[in-house]
């Protein structure tokens, strides 16, 4: 069972998302042994999947191999496996290898994935924006849309094709909306010969809540809803989904049920957490909440179990006033809280028994030259928020290579509209 050779302090995490390789990193030529377990063999830089989505970057720019960032690192031991359980009275992982993975310590960051509020079978029709598959299905359907539509002779049939929703008015759903709209009307005009992107395209952002970026001041998100309405989104706050189908969505309006026929509903609403909240629920006795994340002590420790921890997406601190927003800054910042902890603790050295968050900030895109950005002591909007968050994104982007490409691209996209990642793939 055991892969310890010799008295060094063992910590396993579980999960290569910011959270997991930020906490990693920390542990980086420590005198502590790591195992990084994760499903996939690259990390994943999932803010940006909205522009892989409409053909503005592609696959490479937002992933990096994890043995290209660890591989040299000689405490770091690299593991593709997935999770099965954790017992935590013997100290160890079960793997679907059917290996156990021995610890000392135990850092959990396994994220969330899409919340269809109890219809889960709206995924069929709905996809969300959480891997790079629903990203590439997303762009398939995307794009597949504009080619069917140049040759449907049938004006109904047409205007499905046409016309695209968006649920939810988070970050997720006003970025996909915003390129989306640059995209349709800016991008593909012009390149087909039997259809005018510009006249006959509709775009549907439906948000449940009153406002648009409802964790953003209300002053921001009443530009977000200007600037997507200026670049030929429709906005519908105040609408709940009722109902998705394979060719329409069905939302509570004002008065009525509304129909809206459609061939490509995009899901950008609700997240739910992954299964690792179960099973540490069930081998821990830790609570959950309603979305399944694990409510943890202000450490990120698990209740009873000092030695577990839980980060990033998945993790909620008990104390509901220190609820934290499931951003890329807090994940990263409680994996390297988490590894500080961990590495002095190991040392019998003193260490911060608190996570403080600090507050860089909220960012969204909308399109070319706009942006918001709320940092607290002040906001801004427009080209300046639209500067600011390049630059925050290229920051947070994982290995030189990827900074430069994406960096040229999008330069290259802000002075030539024709995007060069357009592909149609199963």
């Amino acid at each position: 069972m055991s892969n310890k050779e010799n008295d060094r302090h063992h910590v396993v995490v579980i999960g290569a998302g910011f959270g997991g390789l930020y906490a990693v990193h920390e542990l980086v030529n420590s005198n502590v042994d790591v195992t990084l377990i994760d499903r996939r063999n690259f990390h994943l830089f999932q803010p940006l999947l909205y522009q892989v989505a409409t053909g503005t970057i592609s696959v490479s720019d937002v992933t990096a191999p994890i043995r290209s960032i660890f591989g040299d690192k000689k405490n770091i031991t690299i593991r593709l496996d997935v999770a099965t359980g954790i017992n935590p009275r013997n100290g160890y992982v079960q793997t679907a290898s059917h290996t156990k993975i021995p610890f000392d310590d135990l850092i959990v960051a396994t994220g969330v994935s899409h919340h269809y509020f109890g219809h889960h079978e709206w995924h069929k029709d709905a996809p969300g924006l959480k891997t790079i598959e629903d990203a590439l299905e997303v762009r398939r359907r995307i794009f597949t849309a504009f080619e069917l539509a140049e040759n449907e002779t049938d004006p109904v049939r047409r205007k499905q094709l046409l016309t695209f929703v968006i649920i939810g008015g988070g970050p997720t759903g006003v970025e996909l909306a915003g390129a989306l709209a640059d995209l349709a009307f800016r991008t593909l005009a012009g390149h087909f010969h039997n259809l005018d992107t510009k006249k006959e395209c509709e775009i549907f952002l439906l948000e449940a809540m009153p406002n648009l970026l409802p964790s953003y001041k209300d002053s921001l998100s009443k530009v977000t809803k200007t600037y997507l309405e200026d670049m030929g989104v429709t906005v519908l706050t105040n609408s709940r989904v009722n109902d998705i189908q394979s060719d329409a969505v069905f939302y509570a309006g004002t008065n009525e049920a509304v129909r809206i026929e459609s061939k490509t509903i995009l899901w950008g609403a609700g997240v739910m957490a992954s299964v690792m909240g179960k099973i540490l629920a069930d081998s821990t006795g830790v609570e959950l909440d309603r979305v399944g994340r694990v409510l943890v002590e202000k450490d990120f420790s698990v209740p009873n179990h000092d030695n577990i921890f839980v980060i990033g997406d998945l993790s909620r601190l008990k104390n509901g006033a220190d609820y934290l927003p499931g951003i890329a800054p807090v994940a990263m910042q409680s994996g390297i809280f988490v590894a500080r902890l961990i590495k002095n603790r190991a040392q019998n050295k003193d260490y911060e028994k608190e996570f403080k968050y600090k507050n860089k900030g909220l960012l969204a895109v909308i399109g070319r030259n706009k942006a918001v950005a709320d940092l607290g002591f002040f906001t801004a909007k427009g080209f300046f928020a639209w500067v600011l968050w390049i630059f925050v994104h290229i920051c947070y982007l994982i290995g030189f290579d990827n900074k430069i490409s994406v960096l040229i691209k999008w330069a290259l996209n802000y002075f030539n509209e024709d995007k060069g990642t357009r592909l149609i793939t199963k």
